[in-house]
C-alpha cells in the first residue's frame, strides 16, 4: 500500500472502523451524523470508495450486506505518518521528535514505560 495522508473525514471514518471491527455503510452514516435530518448516505459511500481505492478499507461482499473494515491498524498508520514526517523534517531521525515530546511532557509514565521496555529489547546496531 503506498502511503497516503488521510484526509480529515476519511480519518474520521478510519476511527470508527479502528474502533469496530466492520461496519456497515449505513452503521457509520448514523454513527456519524446522529440526529441529522438530510441523509449522508452518499457522502459515506464516496468517501468508503476512496478508502478502498487508497487500501485503507476492506469491503466485504460476501454476505447480503457490505461490511467495511480497516485494512491498517491505527497505531501502524500513525507509525508510517510518524516515519514521513521525521522523513520531511529531520533527514529521517525521529530521535529529535520524541525528544520534543519528552522534554514538553507529551508522554505519560506509561508511554515512557513502554518506550524504556522497547529500547532494552533493541539490538545495538554496529
Amino acid at each position: 500500500m503506498s502511503l497516503e495522508k488521510l484526509t480529515n473525514a476519511e480519518t474520521t471514518i478510519m476511527e470508527l472502523l479502528w474502533d469496530n471491527e466492520r461496519l456497515t455503510a449505513r452503521q457509520i452514516c448514523e454513527q456519524l451524523y446522529r440526529g441529522s435530518k438530510k441523509s449522508q448516505h452518499g457522502t459515506v459511500q464516496r468517501l468508503l470508495q476512496s478508502l478502498e481505492e487508497k487500501g485503507f478499507v476492506h469491503r466485504d461482499r460476501s454476505l447480503g450486506v457490505q461490511l467495511f473494515s480497516a485494512n491498517m491498524g491505527r497505531e501502524a498508520y500513525g507509525g508510517l505518518m510518524l516515519e514521513s514526517l521525521a522523513n520531511n523534517l529531520t533527514g529521517g531521525s525521529i530521535a529529535p521528535l520524541l525528544t520534543h515530546l519528552l522534554e514538553e511532557k507529551k508522554l505519560g509514565k506509561a508511554e515512557i514505560k513502554r518506550l524504556r521496555k522497547l529500547l532494552e529489547e533493541v539490538p545495538p546496531r554496529g
